[in-house]
């Protein structure tokens, strides 16, 4: 008899709609089938993968490897996917990545709900950062590149005019000693 291949077809609430938490129960069988997923003949774990992604895992994945995605796959039925917020951030890391851009440091930008203060020519001009975006002067903008520019009337590094971009010499992480 062969065990039961787990559902793992997507469904709604993977976009980021949180209005709806998973209970006790919902946690606890979700906990029960990643159990029963290493358990499980790799066969049976590339069946679940197939119909996860239509189409076979990569060549040479290992048994950990195949699970770990069919797990994530459960947690984001039970608890929701990434919010388009993070999506979106995600998305502009990978181009900045793939541009080589020397210029972006993902660790520089402020958690949301942080306030920027930036003088300029005798005013106060202060941004707060949200979830999607940042805030200034009651309006919303997707980058502080854009409130630099409307500030200043030039085009300007938004993280570079906030002073939130890394200085020559200084380091992210103390050196160890030798």
């Amino acid at each position: 008899m062969k065990p039961p291949i787990h559902d793992l077809s997507p469904v709604p609430g993977r976009s980021g709609n949180r209005t709806n938490r998973p209970g006790n129960a919902d946690v606890a069988e979700v906990a029960r089938q990643i159990a029963e997923l290493v358990d499980l003949p790799t066969h049976e774990l590339r069946l679940s993968w197939r119909q996860l992604y239509y189409t076979g895992p990569p060549l040479g994945l290992s048994r950990d490897l195949l699970i770990r995605p069919l797990a994530n796959q459960l947690q984001e039925r039970t608890h929701g996917g990434a919010s388009r917020a993070l999506r979106r951030r995600l998305q502009t890391l990978a181009g900045e990545f793939e541009r080589g851009s020397s210029s972006f440091d993902p660790a520089v930008l402020p958690k949301a709900g942080t306030t920027l203060v930036r003088q300029w020519r005798g005013h106060a001009h202060t941004i707060l950062v949200r979830e999607d975006g940042f805030e200034y002067e009651g309006q919303r903008y997707r980058s502080l590149s854009v409130i630099a520019e409307r500030i200043t009337g030039a085009h300007w590094s938004g993280p570079r005019f906030f002073g939130l971009t890394k200085r020559a010499g200084m380091s992210v992480a103390p050196k160890a000693d030798r």
